[in-house]
């Protein structure tokens, strides 16, 4: 919908004057028009009021169709948002197709207890699709497969809260865009009795086909499927072997793909997307000329999942990347879809909300008043927790991209019942489209993503986390085998290792880098930048962590420097430095550790030689910290008012050194303080207790003058969830995607993937990734696009694949580190000769015909790629086989030289392997990828 369209009468919306509220008149509070300001609201915001009906009293069951041709149509211009318990005539079915008409359904009524089905505990993921007015179960090798004119029901409950980096249930209701108002009534209702029946702790999701949620794609890989066909194609879902079938599929997405059923004909290909020609026994992958490899890879991947569920993988597949070298396969498509006439047409552009949308977000009080709902916006971005009251319930806009309803612990049922009603009226009034996604989330049950919205926040349970256990741990000596044994440590205490390894330093001096004396390693002036490179080895192997600090005021030009310095140093390691960009002020831990806890910052530059521009002759040092990995000193301005009861001072005067004692520093940071001083100075010190300074330290500091003498409270721990995104550019601005419940696979060679643990940023550069130089950029933009105001100063951590450090896999649940060492699951050219079915070979292929009814052949001549799988075995290393005694059950150190511990089985004789395994080695590596993992652990071979 376009700026301004969309207008709201006040019949439609039932909208009444009100002072201090928003009224029917001109200015909107959204993007319609239709309401004018007539004083401000309670709290200086906007509001305005619903009259009566399912906004003041009861809850629908369901929200309003989500997809008529006119994005973002509002209520028909004679129709009003009713109750439906207050009319219970029958009205007329709203249009689907038109956008006529968009208001809820009618209710169902039904006995809905007597259709709730059993929910298995084994398994995480639950489908059903509503027929007759039931829940049906589907069939779990039908997951991912939507049909257009059903609802569905989509169940998510994690059984291991670190393997899905979430706390709650998901409870998504999934509508159909040709799907009528019954199918949708039905549902609505179902899913308030399974809300019911799972204590109503679950976050629930609206979602429309097209338009869902990344957190729904996310439990579908490598895709979803959306088919047409009424009741009885639904009931039948996959059928395996079915070969009398001929379809298009257009196949799009980058990390998130979908394939939708589209009309047989040359007129729905375009040249940016790729489309699957389904002849049974034939699969043709089509790639637009503009697709990215990226692209191609993931739809073959559908496409080779489509093989093995629906065709037992005994279908053939070709891959058209080239027309005029894949004859054959060309020859076939004509022979179906005629001969193409003219050019092909370019993608419409895709609508990818960027960041700088997302950023904008408004908080809305939700209330009711006599029979009216007043809602009156709060606040907007950076938001805090504490705006949010259990007792009420809130509306949260997150750039019209997303709308989410907060339900406190202490509201109302019947306002928890109404949550998708009023959040349905919320974006009729704002004029967004229909099928913006909602969802709704329960006071101590909220997603990952809510929670980001808010500059912090303090869970009110706490959560299975021993901090003060690691606190224990990191003022210890930390245990090397211990991080590198267990990743997850290292990832919470953002520590590598113990910190004893090298350390190398260079100041960038007249734009170049320059060598900085051991003893001085720790002495950093914030006039320039620093390069330091950080050198250790993990599991007999040597790592590397090169640090790019960046003093508050240094220029421009020596931060380009800094920049082209570090490109330099990475091509001479070739490429395997692990890069941090690190912030005066906000340091790391293992940063702070691997100096010592000496970290000493001076104000002003750094000339050659290490001779100090000139400076003034009184400096006073902040010293902060308890031990070597928090401890950093700053220099500060000279005077009274910068001193802080809570911590320790370094007076440095041109005769004497005060070392100043607040009343509320601790032991720990009294003997830190003293390690610090005598490192950065040889000079006399005096100790200067609080409340018993001689007169010549006030002199020295200008005269008295007040200063924060307050206890320092606790800072809170928020407790964020790590979330991962695929990064990528649209016109030149950052689209990111989420991977929801992620996992090590999730990391494609394709990708620039962005990490973000809420204390650091880790940019994850695929080997054939593009556009590495844009990702430091990437992470900033992030920074500065978030909602919830974050530091421009957290950390930004640079990765290639395969020198992940610790610090980053602790992250994920699982961790192979010889995963990349592997052949890449996708092969887009030739693949060797053990596919399951071979080549496309020139007999003739029955089953698979033309419109007329002809046989479709293929020669041997032709051109293009074909494949059947995207499995792929080992290479080996060594000649021969072993003995299973020499592998099964051995430690990598104990294996003989030269064989791959990632892939013991390999070096088994062919017998041998049938006997242990049961099956070929063909047929072995045909398998997926955790399937076999499964078994070579069962075995004794991982």
């Amino acid at each position: 919908m376009g700026e301004g369209e969309g207008n709201l009468s006040e019949k439609e919306l039932g909208v009444r004057e009100r002072r201090g509220s928003w009224a029917v008149g001109s200015e909107p509070p959204g993007r319609g028009r239709g309401f004018q300001k007539e004083g401000g609201g309670a709290l200086g915001g906007r509001a305005w009021q619903f009259r009566g009906g399912p906004l003041g009293r009861e809850a629908l069951p369901a929200p309003a169709p989500l997809h008529p041709k006119g994005e973002g149509d509002c209520l028909g211009e004679k129709e009003v948002l009713r109750d439906p318990c207050e009319n219970p005539s029958p009205a007329p079915e709203p249009s689907l197709r038109g956008g006529e008409g968009l208001r809820p359904p009618e209710p169902t009524r039904m006995d809905i207890n007597k259709g709730l089905p059993a929910i298995a505990s084994h398994r995480d993921l639950h489908v059903w699709i509503i027929e007759n007015q039931r829940m049906v179960p589907v069939p779990e090798r039908a997951y991912g497969n939507f049909f257009e004119e059903h609802c569905y029901i989509v169940l998510h409950v994690p059984r291991s809260l670190k393997a899905t980096q979430g706390a709650s249930s998901d409870l998504h209701y999934w509508v159909g865009k040709e799907a009528d108002a019954a199918a949708q009534g039905s549902a609505g209702a179902f899913v308030q009795h399974l809300l019911e029946a799972l204590g109503g702790a679950a976050v629930q999701h609206r979602e429309a086909q097209g338009h869902e949620s990344h957190c729904f794609r996310s439990y579908f890989r490598p895709g979803v499927l959306y088919r047409k066909g009424g009741l009885d194609s639904a009931l039948k879902h996959v059928e395996t072997n079915m070969y009398n079938i001929q379809r298009l599929l257009h196949i799009q997405g980058r990390k998130h793909v979908s394939a939708t059923e589209v009309e047989l004909s040359w007129n729905s290909f375009n040249k940016s997307d790729i489309f699957l020609l389904d002849l049974g026994k034939i699969m043709i992958q089509w790639n637009g000329p503009e697709t990215s490899i990226s692209e191609k890879a993931r739809g073959l991947a559908l496409t080779c999942s489509l093989q093995d569920r629906e065709r037992g993988g005994r279908a053939q597949i070709g891959v058209v990347d080239d027309e005029v070298k894949a004859t054959d396969l060309m020859r076939i498509m004509e022979a179906v879809l005629g001969c193409r006439v003219g050019n092909l047409p370019a993608s419409m552009p895709n609508k990818s909300i960027n960041q700088l949308q997302k950023a904008s977000v408004r908080l809305y009080h939700v209330c009711e008043k006599e029979e009216d709902l007043v809602i009156q916006e709060l606040a907007t971005c950076p938001l805090t927790q504490d705006l949010l009251r259990e007792e009420d319930y809130y509306i949260l806009d997150q750039g019209g991209s997303k709308i989410y309803v907060w339900q406190g612990r202490m509201s109302g049922l019947q306002e928890k019942k109404a949550a998708f009603s009023r959040a349905l009226a919320f974006i009729q009034a704002k004029g967004y489209p229909t099928y913006t996604n909602v969802e709704v989330v329960n006071d101590g049950a909220e997603s990952a993503a809510f929670k980001q919205l808010f500059r912090a926040w303090s869970a009110k349970k706490p959560e299975n986390r021993n901090l003060h256990g690691m606190s224990e741990l990191i003022r210890g000596r930390l245990d090397v085998g211990e991080l590198h044994s267990q990743p997850e440590l290292a990832a919470q205490l953002r520590m590598v290792d113990d910190a004893s390894g090298q350390v190398e330093v260079w100041c960038i001096q007249d734009l170049c880098r320059q060598p900085m004396d051991p003893k001085h390693h720790g002495q950093l002036y914030a006039g320039n930048c620093y390069l330091v490179l950080y050198t250790y080895q993990k599991m007999g192997r040597v790592q590397y962590i090169l640090y790019l600090w960046q003093g508050h005021q240094a220029t421009t030009s020596e931060i380009k420097a800094l920049n082209c310095n570090a490109e330099e140093l990475d091509l001479m390691y070739h490429g395997a430095l692990v890069r941090e960009h690190v912030t005066m002020g906000s340091e790391p831990p293992h940063f702070l550790a691997i100096l010592q806890g000496q970290l000493v910052v001076f104000q002003g530059r750094m000339g050659h030689n290490r001779k100090e521009l000139p400076a003034s002759a009184m400096r006073l040092f902040h010293v902060q910290g308890t031990d070597i990995y928090n401890t950093k000193t700053m220099e500060v301005p000279a005077r009274a008012s910068a001193l802080n009861s809570n911590d320790v001072f370094l007076l440095v005067t041109a005769s004497i050194c005060y070392l100043w004692f607040g009343k509320g520093c601790s032991g720990d940071q009294r003997e830190m303080a003293r390690t610090v001083v005598t490192a950065m100075s040889g000079e006399t010190k005096e100790t200067v207790l609080e409340g018993q300074e001689p007169p010549c330290f006030w002199e020295a500091l200008g005269g008295r003058a007040p200063y924060p003498s307050n206890k320092r409270l606790p800072e809170d721990v928020s407790s964020f969830q790590p979330r991962l995104f695929e990064c990528s550019s649209q016109m030149g601005q950052l689209v990111l995607t989420e991977v929801v419940f992620f996992s090590q696979e999730d990391l494609d060679k394709y990708d620039i993937m962005l990490l973000d643990t809420w204390q650091e940023i880790f940019l994850w550069l695929g080997e054939a990734a593009s556009g590495w130089k844009e990702a430091v950029t990437w992470g900033q933009e992030y920074l500065k696009t978030h909602p919830a105001g974050r530091s421009l100063a957290t950390p930004i951590v640079v990765i290639k694949q395969g020198h992940e450090p610790p610090t980053f896999t602790g992250w994920f649940f699982t961790w192979d580190p010889y995963k990349w060492t592997e052949l890449n699951n996708f092969q887009l050219s030739r693949v060797p000769s053990h596919g399951r079915a071979g080549p496309l070979s020139p007999r003739t292929l029955k089953g698979s015909q033309d419109g007329s009814g002809n046989e479709l052949q293929l020669d041997s001549k032709g051109g293009g790629t074909s494949t059947s799988s995207y499995h792929s075995s080992p290479k080996p290393t060594i000649k021969g086989s072993l003995p299973r005694e020499q592998l099964m059950h051995q430690a990598a150190e104990d294996l003989p030289e030269g064989v791959d511990p990632a892939h013991k089985e390999f070096y088994l004789s062919d017998s041998d392997f049938q006997d242990i395994f049961g099956k070929s080695k063909e047929e072995f590596y045909s398998m997926a990828k955790w399937r076999q993992q499964q078994e070579k652990k069962q075995l004794g071979f991982f």
